[in-house]
């Protein structure tokens, strides 16, 4: 692996990101294939929209969640069928739910009664009937980031139980409005499952009293945050996860069981390989300056985030602790602190490991930093999946 990543390096340069297709199919079938009865896993775009990435979930015949206009191009480039995306986000447009119905999307996750006359008044317009499934906020706390957490009631994401309901019977009884699912989704990187018990009981509940009042649904989604290890944390089996949700639905068998896994099946397939430019030091730091930067990663900045840095050819000597920081001009510029490293020489790399979600995805052009290229490796082969952008890149589109 490490030969393989010098190589790309010269190949290719640094920053680069790198994915292995392999790891995003295992990730995926042993998901799948823990479930005993119809169920639909969708692939959570916003985690790595990389076509070349998504590519592979789509062949392998997963579903997509997205949540833009833009997300919906991508899914459908990528070869996801229409009729098995979720369109997702509490802000969509009338442009986006126009694409949504044009592409024959399999269910809007509505989020507040407003959206819901959105959509009804695009569907019409367009002599459409457009799929429906409410998104339900459970207010239960998955006990995670702050900035990650979506289910409880002081976030902006879904409806309460009684608003639900009553959006509900106003769909059912629009023409314009077909009724087909339930949502629920309460955060990421999700490591235990008395959350996810409880969400699923929630919307078990509620599908159970929707169809008692005369309007069955299609599929209960449960969202999804499934979580993955970066420092010490213990993950969720995924075969205890799908056997709490369908012990939560196995009195509604007729229900299909919907999850939107992102960064359990897209995080370990990635890293991003970075060279060091210069080494420092102050009175009381060692620090490595490397050719990445928050611009290409910015979990470290946002969340405070922990990726584990791995050097790819170690030199011999006693290791000390450092921060890895980028070049950018600011002091959260940096993608480990305190890390025990080896002595390390200009252009050595680095590889900062679990980095296939929410990196490139989130990365900016901020300080007008060209994004980095993107490369995919599969049965021991590379393809490049982005090239590296340009100073020409950065100003193409201005006046």
């Amino acid at each position: 692996m490490k030969g393989l990543l010098a190589a790309l390096a010269r190949r290719y340069g640094t920053p680069l990101y790198v994915y292995d297709a392999a790891v995003v199919r295992d990730r995926y079938r042993a998901l799948q294939g823990a479930f005993t009865r119809p169920a639909l896993v969708c692939y959570a775009l916003k985690a790595n929209s990389s076509r070349a990435v998504a590519s592979v979930l789509a062949r392998e015949g997963a579903g997509a969640d997205i949540v833009s206009g833009g997300e919906l191009g991508r899914a459908l480039r990528a070869g996801f069928r229409p009729s098995r995306v979720v369109f997702s986000g509490v802000g969509k447009t009338e442009a986006e739910m126009t694409a949504g119905l044009r592409a024959g999307v399999k269910a809007f996750n509505v989020e507040s009664s407003e959206e819901l006359d959105a959509l009804a008044r695009v569907a019409g317009r367009l002599g459409k009937r457009a799929p429906v499934s409410i998104r339900l906020n459970p207010d239960i706390n998955a006990k995670t980031h702050p900035h990650i957490t979506t289910g409880r009631a002081e976030n902006k994401f879904g409806v309460e139980t009684g608003e639900a309901l009553a959006l509900y019977r106003r769909a059912a009884q629009d023409r314009r409005l077909r009724v087909t699912g339930l949502q629920c989704h309460i955060g990421s990187q999700i490591t235990s499952l008395t959350p996810y018990a409880r969400a699923a009981a929630a919307v078990a509940r509620l599908a159970a009293s929707l169809k008692a009042q005369g309007i069955p649904l299609d599929f209960a989604d449960v969202g999804g945050g499934l979580g993955i290890t970066y420092k010490d944390e213990r993950p969720l089996d995924p075969r205890a996860l799908v056997k709490t949700l369908e012990a939560a639905f196995a009195g509604q068998p007729e229900l299909e069981l919907l999850v939107e896994p992102g960064r359990y099946l897209v995080a370990d397939a990635g890293l991003l390989l970075t060279a060091v430019l210069y080494r420092k030091r102050t009175s009381k730091r060692r620090f490595v300056i490397v050719d990445a930067a928050m611009t290409d990663l910015p979990r470290p900045a946002l969340y405070d985030a922990w990726h584990p840095v791995m050097v790819v050819a170690p030199r011999k000597g006693k290791k000390t602790m450092a921060d890895v920081v980028g070049p950018v001009c600011e002091s959260g510029d940096f993608l480990a602190r305190q890390r025990p490293l080896p002595p390390l020489e200009r252009g050595d790399l680095l590889a900062v490991l679990k980095a296939g979600a929410y990196g490139f995805a989130m990365s900016s052009q901020y300080n007008s930093r060209p994004r980095a290229a993107e490369v995919l490796v599969d049965g021991g082969k590379s393809r490049l999946a982005r090239r590296r952008e340009t100073y020409r890149d950065l100003t193409r589109g201005e006046l």
